[in-house]
């Protein structure tokens, strides 16, 4: 468990490292199916996993990489609603909750390969900036929804929050993997509290599996800073696609 953890950190921080997501999509998956561990106890690790590995993976667009306040309100809206889809999560078959996992990657993998000017959208001013009268209604609408799905699902929201930030908001990708990023650990944090009443913890395992995804998040933060925001979004959508298609037929198979 603790080699296949080893592992399976390293994919889990490089992905959160080069697009601000996917590692939280992978990081219940893995947990599960590569590591052993059972979903009740997956989805708190997860969230401990990816929230470390996100706050180090953010550590180099701490200055110019990061939309601030677009984070706080987007990160503040999910709170409650984490909360909310914990309730939830204890209420529903855990195969129901992949399978449902799947379909939600699948939408939001499709929706990454259409093609977004960058700097446009209701948030995004052409010369910078945010336009606040259009955009706080829609970054409320998301975190709200993005808290719930993380703590019904036990992931930090970085594979609806990347989508949402390039095509709902209108971010440049740039911008939009540090802003993840920080939202991320935010609803993380959020959404581990929310377990904290029933929480069961392999703690070895954990900082196996924290440990190399926060040296592998940070090294591939960096590299990502090269990368053209097309490629980004091309291969951020590719990963979606893959893994929902293999927790679906996990889900179906049981």
């Amino acid at each position: 468990m603790i080699v296949a953890a080893l592992l399976l950190g390293v994919i889990v921080g490089a992905l959160l490292g080069l697009v601000g997501g996917g590692g939280s999509i992978l990081a219940v998956p893995a947990l599960v199916y590569g590591v052993g561990l059972p979903l009740e106890e997956a989805i708190p690790t997860s969230l401990i996993v990816v929230g470390a590995a996100s706050a180090v993976a953010v550590l180099p667009r701490l200055r110019t990489g990061v939309n601030w306040r677009l984070a706080g309100i987007i990160g503040a809206a999910g709170i409650p609603t984490a909360y909310l889809g914990t309730l939830v999560n204890r209420l529903v078959d855990p195969q129901l909750l992949l399978g449902a996992f799947s379909v939600i990657m699948v939408i939001a993998g499709v929706r990454m390969f259409f093609a977004t000017p960058a700097a446009t959208g209701p948030c995004a001013l052409p010369g910078g900036g945010t336009r606040w009268r259009s955009c706080l209604p829609r970054a409320l609408a998301t975190g709200a929804v993005v808290g719930f799905l993380t703590g019904l699902l036990g992931v930090g929201g970085g594979f609806l929050i990347v989508p949402a930030l390039a095509l709902v908001l209108g971010l440049p990708m740039g911008v939009t993997i540090g802003t993840s990023l920080v939202i991320i650990v935010i609803n993380s944090v959020a959404g581990f509290s929310a377990h904290l009443s029933d929480v069961q913890i392999d703690w070895a395992v954990t900082g196996a599996f924290a440990g190399t995804a926060m040296l592998a998040s940070l090294i591939a933060g960096r590299l990502s800073r090269r990368l053209p925001d097309r490629v980004l979004k091309t291969s951020f959508a590719i990963l979606v696609l893959c893994i929902a298609v293999y927790v679906a037929i996990r889900a179906v198979a049981g």
